[in-house]
This record gives C-alpha cells, structure tokens and sequence, in this order.
C-alpha cells in the first residue's frame, strides 16, 4: 500500500532558502509536503527526478492577469515557467471597484496602458462585481491552473471614489480621501494583497489621456495607505517616474511608506545609455531600510523590451500613412502588397504620423534586434538593425521591411528599451543581485501584442546560473531569488520553501535541456483576440498545491489554483 499520494524521487533539491543543495526525495500528501529526504513508503504516483533539480514553484509578484483570471483557465505564459502564484493589480490598474457606468473607462484604461483589446475584454469579462471584494470573491469562484494574489488598483479606485473628477485628474478633495482611505481598508480585510500605483507619463489610456492615478498628490497617497494601516495589512506597489527624477520619485513613496509602516515594492531598471540614475535609485532604497523602511526593488533579469512584428501592436510602420492603408488586410494580403516596388520606396521614406508613444520605439534601430528561435537576450552590437542596415549598405527601415517579407510577415524584432546598459546586461545583474532586489516585471496577462517577458524565470536559471561565463549566479541564490525572497517581499510567507508542512507547489527541471523558445502569436482570447505567448523546455513537473499542472512541458487537467488572500503567515 502505498504512503502518499506524490513521491518526488532521487532529485536534486534547491529548497529556496538559498542554502546548500541536497539529495534525495519528497512526499506530498493533501496538498502539503509530508516528508524531505529519506523516509519509508511510497507514491501512489511518482516522479524519477534523478539528475533533475527540485525547487518551490516560482512566485510572480508583478503580472496583470486581471482579466485573464476571469476568462481562462491557464494563466500562461506564467505557468509554463514554473510560476505557481502570480500577484495581478499591479501599475494601479484593473477593473475593480468599478460602477456599470464606468467600464468602458477602465476598458480604456486597460486597453491604453496593458495593451489588451477593449473587444477582448468586453467579451471575456462577465463584470459579476462592483465593489473590490466582490471582485476577489469573482477570482476564488474560478477554476485555474496556479494561485493569484491581487492589489487594489488606484486608477478604478479613484474613479470609483470619485466618478468622472476622478478619471479627469482632479485634486481630491478632504470627503474623496475619506472614501478611499476606507475602501481601502475594506479591500485590505476582504483579502487584497496591498495598493499599487503608477505615476509613470507613458501609462496612458487607448485614448491617449494620462489615467486617473497620474500625478496623484501625496496626500492621496498617504490617505489610501493609511487604509492598510487601519487594516494592518498590505504592500504599497508602485511604479515611480524615473524620467522626472529618482529623487522627487523616492521622496514621494518613502513620506508615504513613513506615514503608513507598511512595506514598499517599487519598479528599478536602468537606462541603455546616459548617466547611471539607477545607482542613485538604489542608494535611496538602501538610505530609508537602514532607516526602518522596508523597500524592495523589482528587477527583469533581461533588457525590458518590446516585440515588434506585422501581426502585434508595435513595428516600424504601424504609424506610416502608406501602410496604414493597407493596415486591417490579412496578413497574406498585407505582405503581397508590401512587394510592390512602388509601395516598398512610400513606406521606407515616410515620416510616421503621431501615435501612442510606444509605437515610436519601433524604429529605435541602435536598440533593435531580430529575434531567431530560440531568442537571443543579450544580443551583441553588431547583430542591431542600425548595424545590420550599415553593413548591407542600406537603411533601417529598408533592413526591416526587407525582413518582414522575406519572411512572409513573420519576423520579430525586440526593441529592448532598458536594463541593457551600454549593450551589456552588467547593470540588470548588479540591481538583481542587490539584497533588496527581486526579479519581477514579468507583465504576464498584459501587453498581448507587445511584449512577452514572463519567461523570465526560464530566462534566470539558463542564462544567469547555466550558461554564464562571468557573473553567474549560484543555483541556489538563483531558485532562492524566484521563490522565497519574491514571494517575502509581498508578504506571501506561506509559500517558496521546500520543508515539512509547506504547501506543496514545487517544479522538477531538466536544467540541462531547459530553453526559451521564440514568443508565438496564439489566438486564443476571447473574441479570437491575439496574444503573445511563449513557451519553455524542459520542466518535467510543476506541481501545485500538490497536484501536478504541468508533465513535460504540457498542461495536464488540473486546476487546483486558488485565491490567495492577502498576505499570509510562514
């Protein structure tokens, strides 16, 4: 007979305390771990993870699986790569507390500044909710593959709190401050994992609009946390504008994380080029935790970049007049056009019309980099459109439109917009390493046909701790990174440990096959709408809550994930 119900065997285990790695078994029993190490019994199921290594599901503390956690089952491309919880809300956007007469609002809002079309979510959400809690009870009544933690979202907040001065932007009043300083509190005790915000300029609405938490005063700031102060719960998440200054940025969230005793996580990258601002970023965190604060910076393991293609939202001409004439043909249709001669010399020498902001990042050819299969992360200088272009004695635009047809509208291209200072990933190393840093940014749920960096984790343990010649990161401190510590910095204790009792959320990978491979155009949001999703080899197993969601790189039926709510004990 046997003594557990799973029975992990002869692995490798990295435990996500950062300690030494250890050999032998694990038995999981009612969603728990039951035993480590050598013990008597067996597994009614088990896994041979000999030359494999073991370790807790990861924890995705930045993603905008808002919508995604309503309409599906899977919240991929997270679960692919050994996540097994994910924190959605994050950038102070989301669609909750929300009145029935101000969805189309947050519909904007979403659509604007996480690239999600508005049909997709009018068709993909049932809007079972109005209040906050009513929102969480919406996600626990669903069935999916990994856990989900959310943040109360400032943007529906304040419209919320407010009506239209709210999504307009105006100063909130004395009675406003009240109101949110309570239903933030009331979101606190319902379960929410924290506040999140966003003051950057570029978050900005399908409209073009700057949305309703932008530029938000400190009091506002300080009244909503002061709700998790009255809860005594929650953490501030916030994605500061580094464009103004790192230092007005900090001040602002330090006075409101003094004001409330509540924990900070804020977004850190650098620049490609320029003066190192970021160091000055890192300095201020360190100045207010040695201080009393608790700040943590969240850091892409990879340049944060954009994918730029015919069939996503960004690329080189989606703003040029030509072809935006021929913009809404199928894609075969498209690409026979683009062979004209004629049409080739219009395109190439436009100027681009005006758009959203990111769609200039397109043509920011010293920063752009065709991406093969699998992608290249941290491509070389010469391998640029700028440089490509130079050697074949033509211009970026030419390089780039040659490639969109000689591959019949396939090619990508990653515009990597930051943490690949001077085209080296030096500095995104030196900020993850940080002791008060964690990988995060992952933006899985979001940006469907922009950017697909929720492979991240995949992305750490191959080329930080595998691949890597100098500044490699040990294993341990790597699997201790994507689990306990990002899991710590949002108060999810219960969770990124291997040890008796633990919950039983673990992966089983084959790091010597492990990859990324190319981000793929899948169609499978509601109303047909497309997104970029991106898938990993070589997990034997991601297992959660002691049920195994993943075998060899391919979902299996269950669907044990749960709403996690608010942040939870060791």
């Amino acid at each position: 007979m046997s003594s557990y119900e799973l029975v992990i065997r002869s692995g490798t285990v990295a435990d996500g305390s950062g300690g030494d790695l250890i050999d032998g078994d694990i038995a999981i029993e009612d969603g728990r771990i039951a035993a480590i190490g050598s013990f008597a019994g067996s597994g009614a199921e088990e896994i041979d993870a000999k030359g494999r290594i073991v370790t807790p599901g990861f924890v995705d503390i930045h993603t905008h699986y808002d919508g995604q956690a309503i309409w599906s089952k899977r919240l991929s491309p997270s679960s692919s790569h050994g996540v097994t919880t994910v924190v959605l809300g994050n950038c102070g956007v989301g669609f909750a507390p929300c009145r029935p007469e101000d969805r189309d609002l947050l519909i904007k809002v979403m659509e604007g500044v996480e690239d999600i079309p508005g049909v997709v979510m009018a068709e993909g959400l049932d809007w079972r909710w109005e209040t906050f809690p009513q929102y969480l009870d919406a996600l626990e009544a669903g069935r999916r593959d990994i856990d989900v933690a959310a943040y109360l979202p400032h943007s529906p907040l304040r419209v919320y709190a407010m009506g239209k001065r709210g999504a307009l932007r105006e100063p909130a009043n004395e009675d406003d401050l009240a109101r949110m300083r309570a239903l933030s509190s009331e979101a606190m005790r319902a379960g929410a994992l924290g506040f999140a915000t966003s003051r950057l300029n570029i978050h900005r609405t399908a409209d073009g609009d700057q949305i309703p938490s932008f530029d938000a005063g400190l009091a506002e700031l300080k009244a909503i946390c002061a709700g998790m102060t009255d809860a005594g719960t929650g953490t501030l998440q916030i994605v500061l504008d580094a464009f103004r200054s790192w230092d007005s940025e900090f001040d602002m969230m330090v006075e409101a994380v003094k004001a409330c005793g509540r924990p900070a996580t804020y977004t850190l990258a650098c620049a490609n080029e320029g003066p190192q601002t970021w160091r000055t970023a890192v300095a201020r965190m360190e100045q207010a935790n040695a201080a009393g604060a608790s700040i943590t910076g969240q850091v892409m393991p990879r340049p944060i970049g954009l994918i730029a293609g015919l069939e996503l939202s960004v690329h080189a001409f989606a703003l040029s007049p030509s072809y935006r004439r021929i913009a809404d043909l199928p894609l075969a249709e498209r690409v026979a056009a683009m062979r004209d001669p004629d049409l080739r010399r219009a395109i190439v020498s436009e100027t681009p019309e005006i758009g959203h902001p990111l769609a200039a990042l397109g043509r920011n050819w010293r920063w752009m980099f065709p991406l093969g299969d699998p992608p290249n992360y941290s491509p070389p200088p010469e391998e640029s459109v700028a440089a490509q272009a130079a050697a074949r004695g033509c211009t970026p635009e030419e390089f780039v439109y040659d490639a969109f047809v000689e591959s019949d509208g396939a090619a990508m291209f990653l515009a990597a917009l930051g943490n690949f200072e001077n085209g080296r990933l030096d500095a995104a190393h030196e900020m993850l390493t940080h002791p008060d840093c964690v990988p995060g940014l992952g933006d899985g749920g979001a940006h469907y046909g922009a950017i697909c960096d929720a492979s991240y984790s995949t992305f750490l343990l191959t080329h930080w701790v595998r691949d890597a010649t100098e500044r490699r990161i040990p294993l341990s401190t790597a699997i201790h990174m994507l689990s306990a510590k990002a899991a710590r910095a949002v108060g999810l204790n219960d969770r990124g440990l291997l040890q008796v009792g633990a919950k039983a959320d673990i992966n089983v990978i084959d790091l010597d096959r492990l990859r990324v491979h190319r981000p793929e155009i899948v169609h499978d949001l509601p109303a047909g709408g497309r997104r970029l999703d991106q898938r990993a080899t070589g997990y034997d197993a991601t297992i959660a809550s002691g049920q195994i969601i993943r075998r060899f790189d391919e979902p299996t039926d269950a669907l044990p994930g749960k709403l996690v709510r608010g942040a939870q004990i060791a």
